[in-house]
Formats: structure tokens, sequence, C-alpha cells
């Protein structure tokens, strides 16, 4: 998968009706939503302002007023195809007087995100993971020092009869963490992540 590093747009001219394709990088359906609210302030003459949201846990699509089907499903292909996540896409139509029929349509809604998706600088998503460690008092300053050689966040540490500690990492590297510290801390390393 893959997100946006900066937002994107551009304009395709289809039979005199002109298709603003423009891609966001979001991270909630909040941000979005205020996103297409700028977006109808700053196009007042626009006939539809279709857009797509794929964002972690939360998507959506509007064609708006598009005959069903049209406008955001194409759009949605293509961001599906481009491995997009964490994405806003949205066309904005003037309309030029031509009707485009409803696979003239479909092809003008994916072909403007399709174009805009082009000029974007894609950063693969690292998924994270948290995890909590427990170790003995002695143990606790070897085990910040692995967190920094791995760039580990710790996000918090408890101390009762152990020292738990409680880290976020990019997934695909949490078993070597876990490794490397049980084998460094010669087994004294625990997982206790709940």
């Amino acid at each position: 998968m893959f997100q946006l590093a900066t937002a994107v747009s551009t304009e395709v001219e289809i039979k005199k009706s002109r298709f603003l394709g423009q891609l966001y990088p979001v991270s909630s359906r909040i941000e979005a939503r205020g996103k297409l609210a700028e977006l109808r302030v700053q196009h007042p003459g626009a006939v539809h302002i279709c857009w797509v949201l794929i964002c972690d846990g939360d998507s959506g699509m509007d064609d708006d007023g598009e005959p069903s089907g049209t406008a955001a499903r194409p759009m949605y292909n293509v961001l599906v195809h481009k491995e997009l996540t964490n994405v806003l896409a949205v066309v904005v139509r003037y309309w030029g007087g031509i009707k485009l029929g409803a696979g003239g349509l479909a092809r003008a809604y994916g072909q403007a995100i399709s174009d805009a998706s082009k000029l974007a600088e894609l950063v693969p998503v690292v998924v994270m993971c948290q995890r909590s460690f427990a170790v003995a008092f002695s143990d606790e300053s070897q085990l910040r020092r692995l967190c920094e050689q791995f760039a580990v966040q710790i996000r918090g540490t408890e101390y009762s009869d152990a020292v738990v500690m409680h880290v976020q990492m990019p997934l695909h590297i949490a078993s070597e963490f876990e490794r490397v510290g049980f084998d460094l801390l010669r087994g004294s390393l625990r997982n206790v992540t709940a």
C-alpha cells in the first residue's frame, strides 16, 4: 500500500467539460469533509464535486448527482489499482454543454484521477505495531539502547516489580527486535503485550 507525499491535481477537458482531478493525503473522514467543504467554496460554479475516500478504517464515495456508478466507482477503481490509502480523490466537473453518456463519464472521471495519480509522489505505508516488554530494573538501560538502535519509539514506562516498557515500531521489524532483545538480555526480555 502507498499514500501520497503531498496533494496533486490535474485537469482534463472532454467535449468542452472540464474535469479537475485532485488527490489529497488525509487521515480521517473529518479531515476529508473539511477539504470537501473548502472545495465547494472554491468552486461555486461546478456542477458536480464527486469524491472517494479510502482511509484507515473509514471509506466512502459520492457521485454527487452524476448517474450512479459513472463517477465515484471509476475513481475508486483507479485508487485500488494504484494501491492507495489515506487518500481523498475529488473530481470537480464544470459542464461544457455536451452530454458524454455513461461510458464517457466513467472514462472521464477515471482519467482525471489516473492522470493526477501519475503526478503523485507515493510513499510506502509502514504498518506500525504496539508491544510491551518486561525486564528487570538492571536491564532497563540496555532495553532503552536497543530501542534507540532499532529507532523504536518508547510510548511509556511502568515501574512495579519489573520495568514494563510500552513501545511502537514498524511491524516488519518486531520479531527481529524481540529476538535481538531476548539474546542481548540473556533470555530475560518478556513480551507482555495484552
